[in-house]
């Protein structure tokens, strides 16, 4: 009997994959940049909500446990908001790029074409 998988597969059981990650992959970067900016950005909004939540019952003398919970979901959403806006800041900076270079690329290309010139009426042509 052999003791040493073969290779990963053999070792790790077929599982499937998250239903979304094909949506996901067919997406444009554009489309995900207009999803995550917002979302983000809400989420950053309610973790600051939250957090604000959690001083007033710190403040107003509520239970350790209460106002401890409040403020480490609070920080849970603003990071989980700031590392959403951290990616769509990623997705539009690829978009810019792209659009940079595909501009740099139709000028050099205008460049090193010969333009077709047109014979001005009355000399040459039928």
């Amino acid at each position: 009997m052999d003791l040493i998988p073969r290779s990963n597969s053999d070792s790790m059981a077929n599982y499937a994959k998250p239903p979304g990650r094909k949506l996901i992959k067919r997406m444009s970067t554009r489309t995900k940049w207009l999803l995550l900016a917002p979302f983000s950005l809400i989420l950053i909004g309610a973790g600051l909500c939250v957090f604000s939540e959690a001083g007033y019952a710190k403040q107003t003398g509520q239970p350790f446990r209460h106002w401890f919970l409040w403020g480490t979901y609070s920080l849970i959403l603003i990071n989980g908001g700031l590392s959403l806006f951290g990616q769509a800041v990623r997705y539009r900076v690829q978009l810019d790029y792209r659009r940079f270079v595909r501009r740099q690329l139709k000028k050099q290309e205008r460049q090193l074409l010969p333009r077709k010139r047109k014979t001005p009426p009355g000399k040459g042509g039928v």
